[in-house]
């Protein structure tokens, strides 16, 4: 994974773009918004508004999917989702797209706790069902633009086995392959794809007052097998909520089975990678691990 090309993204070049693109808007308190995140630089603009630029190339092509499926979401989901207000266009500036939106108020979950696990169980089925119910025609079928969230989960075994033997004694190896290799035996996803969200985790939801308040970062979305969404059962859920979790969702047991494989994917990818440079993206992908290693012995 790699950067591409493009001047230091800081407050004074968010400055720049916004007084080039949106005069209307210039003069607003700009300030860096804090994140664990790695694909986005973000910035407060006013009261009301978020400047969000892409500091990765995979994130580049993310931009326009966003801006033209999320309007069609935004008001037929329980739970907010960021709402596109503008786009800036490449320039000599900065070489790519990027956006505005609408300011959610919260702090994400890498920052703060839940309340009650039982009731964000709940909120994210209610979220998830709604969002695999929007119609799918024309939808982005998971491929790279989204880092192939979605796919069938037997186009991912090499990578994951690379990264078992990447992490070394760092995991129990041969209780993750034996676990990866049951989620490759489920049947893959036989009907019609569905809308993704794709990377629903703790840095990823935003809460106030306890209580989950928005779903955020939507660069991973697509089409394809709903089994991918449900790696937040692993990534946040317990034991108890995780079943409550899947009890309003009324997943099947293949279904299950792979999300669990997503999970597994999401984690073992993830830890050789940002081993040395993101302490929260690897606490959150040694948490999904014990989960899943927990629940494998009531197996």
């Amino acid at each position: 994974m790699s950067t591409f090309n493009s001047p230091i993204i800081n407050i004074q070049l968010a400055t720049q773009l916004i007084n080039e693109h949106f005069p209307q808007w210039a003069g607003l308190a700009i300030e860096p918004v804090a994140s664990a995140g790695t694909d986005n630089a973000l910035f407060h603009l006013g009261e009301a508004m978020l400047i969000r630029l892409p500091n990765a190339q995979w994130a580049y092509q993310q931009v326009e999917k966003e801006q033209r499926w999320l309007p069609l979401m935004a008001d037929h989901l329980p739970i907010d989702i960021p709402r596109p207000i503008a786009m800036g266009r490449s320039s000599v500036a900065f070489e790519h797209s990027w956006s505005i939106y609408n300011w959610l108020d919260g702090s994400d979950l890498s920052q703060q706790s839940l309340e009650n696990l039982d009731q964000a169980a709940i909120d994210l089925a209610a979220f998830i069902r709604a969002l695999q119910s929007r119609n799918s025609s024309g939808g982005p079928r998971a491929g790279a633009h989204n880092n192939y969230r979605g796919i069938d989960l037997s186009k991912l075994d090499s990578v994951v086995r690379s990264s078992i033997d990447e992490l070394g004694s760092r995991i129990d190896g041969p209780v993750i392959s034996e676990l990866w290799q049951c989620a490759l035996n489920e049947s893959p996803w036989q009907q019609a794809p569905v809308w993704l969200h794709g990377d629903i985790h703790p840095g990823n939801i935003l809460a106030k007052h306890g209580r989950i308040s928005a779903v955020i970062d939507f660069g991973l979305m697509g089409v394809g097998d709903p089994a991918c969404d449900l790696l937040v059962a692993w990534n946040l859920l317990a034991h108890d909520s995780r079943q409550l979790f899947r009890q309003h969702l009324q997943v099947d047991d293949s279904t299950w089975a792979r999300g669990r494989g997503w999970a597994l994917y999401t984690a073992l990818v993830a830890l050789p990678y940002y081993w040395s440079s993101n302490p929260v993206i690897v606490a959150m992908a040694q948490r999904t691990l014990n989960e899943i290693l927990a629940d494998s012995a009531l197996w």
